[in-house]
């Protein structure tokens, strides 16, 4: 009985490897040099697409979803195609931002302030988020910027969360990676998935993830893994980006009507602000 067990275990893995393989030559990617003359600031922006998804969405034949994928402290924005092709596959328009510029002073930590001291990093991001947002309006008015899936590592999860507390009725998924920071929006209206890491040099502040019962009640997903902080991102070994990719997969079929379909623009609004975070 072994023996067809590990055949089949092993197709199973085949399977999964010939779908990223086929969607990485079948995905576009663009990088757009956007620059926001308000702040004075460059924004490069990564973009990736499914090429037959896009041309549909050009004639007029469906609606982009959107994915917003923010990078982590030190790690560029271009350092998560294991992600956008995954989502890029799925059949959203993934736009990965680089928040960070080397004239930016580094992050810090303060005990006993609000974010331990990082309020103007994150509030820095979820303006870059508005900007990309809005310049990627003109050149593809034919997805949709009013339902994000913000997907975020480290210091971008702590970005994408901020935003969706920020921005409820534009955050309909979150997808973090060991974010350590900032509290999770428990109201129930946004769908989270939180990859954590097991890692004795990053630890996760206190009141950052939510009691059990309160994130099974609000629909929250935290999948504990034996992966290091650091590996979260393209420089992690190939094991721990499939195990992510497969869940992150999985997560996006159940919260999908179906795989390739545009998001449910008539559902109601993300509720009251006040009721999330500090």
């Amino acid at each position: 009985m072994k023996r067809p067990l590990i055949i089949i275990l092993g197709l199973g893995v085949l399977a999964t490897g010939a779908y990223f393989s086929f969607s990485k030559w079948a995905i576009r990617h663009e990088t757009l040099a956007l620059y926001d003359s308000s702040r004075n600031r460059p924004i490069a922006v990564d973009i990736a697409v499914r090429w037959d998804v896009e041309m549909k969405a050009d004639a007029g034949m469906t609606e982009l979803p959107v994915a917003i994928v923010s990078h982590g402290n030190t790690v560029k924005n271009t350092e998560y195609s294991f992600l956008a092709n995954v989502l890029a596959a799925r059949g959203y328009l993934v736009a990965s931002i680089q928040h960070d510029l080397p004239t930016d002073a580094p992050l810090m930590t303060k005990e006993g302030s609000l974010y331990v001291g990082r309020l103007q990093v994150y509030e820095r991001g979820e303006k870059n988020i508005l900007f990309a947002i809005g310049e990627l309006k003109k050149l593809k008015p034919d997805a949709d910027f009013e339902h994000l899936t913000l997907v975020g590592h480290s210091n971008g999860g702590d970005i994408s969360m901020f935003f969706a507390q920020q921005h409820p009725e534009l955050v309909r998924r979150v997808v973090t990676l060991d974010n350590l920071r900032v509290p999770f929006v428990t109201s129930g209206a946004a769908k989270i998935l939180s990859f954590r890491s097991k890692d004795p040099q990053f630890k996760t502040d206190p009141g950052v993830l939510p009691d059990p019962k309160v994130a099974k009640e609000a629909g929250i997903d935290i999948v504990n893994t034996n992966a290091q902080h650091t590996e979260m991102s393209d420089r992690g070994p190939e094991s721990v980006k499939e195990r992510i990719q497969a869940t992150l997969d999985n997560f996006l079929t159940e919260a999908s009507a179906s795989s390739l379909g545009p998001v449910d623009t008539k559902k109601p609004a993300i509720g009251d602000p006040r009721a999330m975070g500090p």
